[in-house]
């Protein structure tokens, strides 16, 4: 494993890390699309199905379990929380992402690097996690007002595949057989989705005004 997708993993890490303390000191998921967050609990759930069969070392495996966990743990507290699902606003959250996950998997089944169960199911993990910020964007984008933890939560997540990109460029150049293009086509399209967000993060920073997405 090289630095940039361990810096790529911590990334990722603190961007969760940010939102589950929005959520547990808050007791709020307000500006926070439940939708994008069932999406990336289907990312998981379906890209680690070779958890407890391909033993790759105790770090992989930890780091599967603790997004499986996480992911899941915040879709419980937007859905069953007494306190937290009282303040989701599902008139903001209307992303049909039913067809995102349909045409994900649909893709998956086309192209894909072995038919193989997980092959699959991988690619179409890595389908869908290029797309699922989408809900979580338009609900930003409705709402017109976006609070500094939702802003950080989106900022690190995007942050995080910037690094796996640059994992990838090294990877090409450092090893032998390494022919991932599936996840590395998909990674640049999700860093093209959140170059709006990044633009508009920035011109906040710069004015230091608070962070606003055109309608």
């Amino acid at each position: 494993m090289n630095i940039f997708r361990f810096a790529g993993d911590m990334t990722h890490l603190i961007s969760i890390l940010i939102l589950l303390l929005k959520i547990y000191a808050t007791k709020s998921c307000a500006g926070i699309s439940l939708k994008t967050q069932e999406l990336y609990a289907f990312v998981f759930l379906t890209r680690y199905l070779d958890l407890f069969t391909d033993y790759v070392s105790l770090y992989n495996s930890v780091m599967k379990i603790v997004f499986i966990a996480s992911s899941l743990a915040i879709v419980w507290c937007m859905r069953r929380h007494p306190l937290v699902r009282r303040s989701y606003d599902k008139d903001l959250d209307t992303f049909r992402h039913q067809y995102v996950v349909l045409a994900c998997f649909v893709l998956a089944l086309v192209l894909h690097e072995r038919f193989t169960f997980q092959e699959v199911f991988w690619a179409f993990s890595i389908y869908l996690e290029a797309v699922a910020i989408l809900p979580q964007l338009v609900l930003l984008q409705r709402s017109g007002n976006v609070d500094n933890l939702t802003g950080q939560y989106v900022l690190f997540l995007g942050a995080y595949r910037g690094l796996y990109i640059i994992n990838w460029i090294y990877r090409y150049f450092t090893e032998d057989h390494f022919a991932r293009w599936i996840a590395c086509v998909s990674g640049l399209i999700q860093t093209a989705i959140y170059a709006d967000f990044f633009y508009y993060y920035y011109l906040s920073w710069k004015t230091n005004t608070k962070l606003k997405l055109p309608a």
